[in-house]
């Protein structure tokens, strides 16, 4: 017997062996094991990234509402600027036109007070110099009497 004829007894034990022991059963188990594990793996990866999509759409239209809105709140904050702006150029010309009115009354007054002084001025001047002329020439009863009525006509004559 050759060498051989122990090496296939030896393979045939071998076998027998391995099918007595359930090698191959074994095997395929452990393999259907890990087929089970992988396709759970694979499930659970599927549902996450189902999941994640989700958050992305979901974060997608956030994002989009929240620039819509901040669209939103610029355009009436320039809105609003545009009415101040407005208003405070209202204003303005409202405090110019009032500060002129105010302007042209006080200029208005000193122009009378200053016409006034100049009457009263020329009253007291054509006074003294009527007292000085009657004083000359007429007496002191008939200048006293002269000086009363020219006095009550220029008083007359002012209001």
């Amino acid at each position: 017997m050759d060498a051989t004829f122990w090496a296939t007894v030896a393979l045939f034990l071998f076998v027998a062996l391995i099918v007595y022991l359930k090698v191959p059963g074994m095997l395929a188990k452990s393999l259907d094991g890990r087929a089970d594990r992988i396709r759970a793996e694979l499930e659970d990866a599927r549902k996450l990234r189902e999941e994640a999509q989700q958050l992305l759409a979901e974060y997608q239209r956030k994002r989009k509402e929240a620039e819509k809105e901040a669209a939103e709140i610029v355009e009436i904050a320039k809105r609003e600027a545009g009415l101040l702006a407005e208003e405070a150029h209202a204003k303005t010309e409202e405090y110019v036109a009032r500060r002129t009115a105010l302007a042209e009354q006080k200029i208005g007054q000193a122009e009378q007070e200053a016409i006034n002084e100049v009457r009263a001025n020329a009253v007291d001047l054509a006074v003294e110099a009527a007292r000085q002329i009657l004083g000359s020439k007429v007496d002191a009863k008939t200048s006293t009497d002269r000086f009363k009525s020219s006095v009550q006509e220029v008083k007359a004559k002012l209001n």
